[in-house]
C-alpha cells in the first residue's frame, strides 16, 4: 500500500484532514475510492493504517501498521556540499536508512544553496521514506558552515570525520566495534554522526578543528571517493552493519491512537 506522510496539522484525534495534492495523488493517480485503504507515516513516528472517507478530503487511522524497525545505528550524515548532485545523495541516503542529514559548508565549498534548495531536500527525503518504506521521514537540516554543525551534534554520539590520505582506523572497525565503548548504550542501539567532505578534501585546519571537537578520524578504504559517494558508501556499511532479523512490534490498542 501506498505511505504517505502527514504534518501535525492534519490530525485531530484520528481524523486527517488530506491537503489538495493529497487527494489529487490518492484519488485520481492511485484511483483510490472511499473506504480504500492507504498507510499513513505519523508526525510523531510509526506507520497506521488508514481508510479514505467519503468525503474526499477526510481519512481515518484505524490500527498501527506492522512494520520494520530503523536501523539500530542511528546515524547523523553531515556532508560538506558538493558541486552538483546533492539531490541523490539525499534520496539514497535516506533508502539506506540515514536519520538526520545535514548540509555542511567546508572552505571549499562552491556550492552557496538558498533556502528553497533545503526544502527541495526535504521532500525528496519525504519521498524516499515512503518510497522504501521507512517509519520515519528524516530531517534535512538547514546549511551550516562547518564549526556549527559539528557543536550542534550531541556529545552522547559517536563522532566521526573520514579523512583520505592520513592515518586513521577504518570505519567499519570503529561502528562494529567501538573504541572506546559506547556509554550508556546498548551495543545494538548506538547514535553516531559521521561527516564526508568536499571535492579536494578537508584543510588541515578543517580536520583539527573537528578532532578538537571530538570526531575521530576514519577511512573509509584505500580509494579516494567522490563527495558524491562518500555519504553513500558511509551508510552502506551502517546498514550492513545494522542488519539483524527483523521483529514486529505488537500492535498497539486502539486507545493508544497517537495525538498530533
Amino acid at each position: 500500500m501506498q505511505r504517505l506522510t502527514l504534518d501535525p496539522g492534519q490530525i485531530e484525534n484520528d481524523r486527517i484532514c488530506l491537503t489538495p495534492a493529497q487527494v489529487h495523488y490518492l484519488r485520481q493517480v492511485l484511483r483510490l475510492r472511499s473506504g480504500d485503504p492507504f498507510l499513513s507515516l505519523h508526525p510523531q513516528g510509526g506507520v497506521w493504517l488508514t481508510l479514505l472517507g467519503d468525503r474526499p478530503s477526510v481519512a481515518t487511522l484505524q490500527e498501527p501498521w506492522l512494520d520494520l524497525p530503523e536501523l539500530r545505528i542511528q546515524a547523523t550524515l553531515l556532508i560538506a556540499l558538493p558541486k552538483t548532485g546533492f539531490d541523490e545523495v539525499v534520496r539514497h541516503c535516506v533508502e539506506l536508512g540515514a536519520k538526520t542529514i545535514v548540509p555542511v559548508i567546508s572552505e571549499r565549498t562552491l556550492l552557496q544553496p538558498s533556502e528553497s534548495k533545503q526544502k527541495r531536500w526535504q521532500r525528496i527525503a519525504q519521498e524516499a521514506a515512503e518510497q522504501c518504506e521507512r517509519n520515519t521521514v528524516p530531517i534535512v537540516s538547514p546549511v551550516l558552515p562547518l564549526i556549527p554543525a559539528l557543536a550542534q551534534v550531541s556529545p552522547e554520539d559517536d563522532r566521526y570525520i573520514c579523512v583520505n590520505r592520513i592515518a586513521a582506523v577504518s570505519f567499519l572497525t570503529r561502528i562494529l566495534s567501538p573504541d572506546p565503548p559506547v556509554q550508556n548504550q546498548p551495543a545494538q542501539n548506538r547514535s553516531i554522526a559521521i561527516l564526508t567532505g568536499p571535492e579536494g578534501g578537508w584543510t588541515s585546519a578543517e580536520v583539527t578543528a573537528a578532532i578538537d571537537l571530538g570526531y575521530e578520524p576514519v577511512s573509509l578504504g584505500n580509494l579516494i571517493l567522490r563527495a558524491v559517494t562518500a555519504p553513500i558508501a558511509v551508510m552502506s556499511l551502517v546498514m550492513a552493519a545494522s542488519s539483524t532479523t527483523p521483529t514486529f512490534p505488537p500492535c498497539l490498542e486502539r486507545s493508544e491512537l497517537p495525538s498530533a
